[in-house]
């Protein structure tokens, strides 16, 4: 995704995230050799009894390089920046993998390792953003963070799936959320709309939108 709220969706076409991520999370368009590929995204976050938000996020890949930078992610009030690394395997199966290294800093403070990972097959996508953050001001916060979806596209400009999250920019009953998504796709401009927590609490209602250029 922190992931995640770099998800208006996040990973609409393709997760804050992202990009996705999130990706959020492996969202971020494929960069060629000496060309640059920008992604950037901002999701809504619409808390039932807390702080509605928004998390804007933006990737540039250039090659092997990854850069990212996030606010709202981790924690409300908190940026982070990343440095990670591109790797890339398989055609009809195909996986983008990106471990990174992030600095957080704001209302937060600290260290965080963490990766995107996209994998696809036909119409079908699972991707991951994830992260441990180290809180050096406050060593009981640190927690892993994940978003992560699964999702299938009838056509390619519709997606719908589910997802999965756990995150501590906000408070629910349940430490790992869950719910639904559906996105939709027009040239380089995906819209998603997510939904958490359906049927067992007040849902989370996030709005993500996301442009590559």
């Amino acid at each position: 995704m922190a992931a995640g709220a770099m998800s208006l969706v996040l990973l609409a076409g393709h997760s804050p995230g992202q990009t996705a991520t999130n990706t959020p999370a492996a969202s971020a368009p494929e960069a060629t050799t000496n060309q640059w590929a920008f992604y950037a995204s901002a999701t809504a976050y619409l808390v039932p009894h807390s702080r509605d938000y928004v998390n804007p996020m933006l990737t540039a890949d250039r090659d092997w390089l990854h850069l990212e930078a996030r606010y709202n992610y981790e924690a409300l009030d908190t940026g982070s920046t990343w440095l990670g690394y591109n790797l890339r395997a398989g055609s009809k199966l195909a996986l983008n993998f990106t471990p990174m290294l992030g600095g957080v800093f704001g209302h937060r403070t600290g260290v965080a390792p963490g990766y995107n990972l996209l994998l696809s097959y036909g119409r079908f996508t699972l991707s991951s953003q994830g992260e441990y953050f180290f809180d050096t001001g406050d060593r009981p916060e640190s927690f892993f963070y994940t978003w992560s979806e699964f999702s299938y596209s009838p056509w390619e400009w519709l997606r719908g799936g589910i997802v999965i999250q756990r995150t501590r920019a906000y408070q629910t009953d349940f430490d790992i959320q869950r719910g639904l998504l559906v996105g939709f796709s027009y040239k380089k401009v995906d819209f998603t709309t997510y939904v958490l927590n359906p049927g067992w609490a007040d849902p989370v209602v996030q709005l993500t939108v996301g442009v590559q250029f």
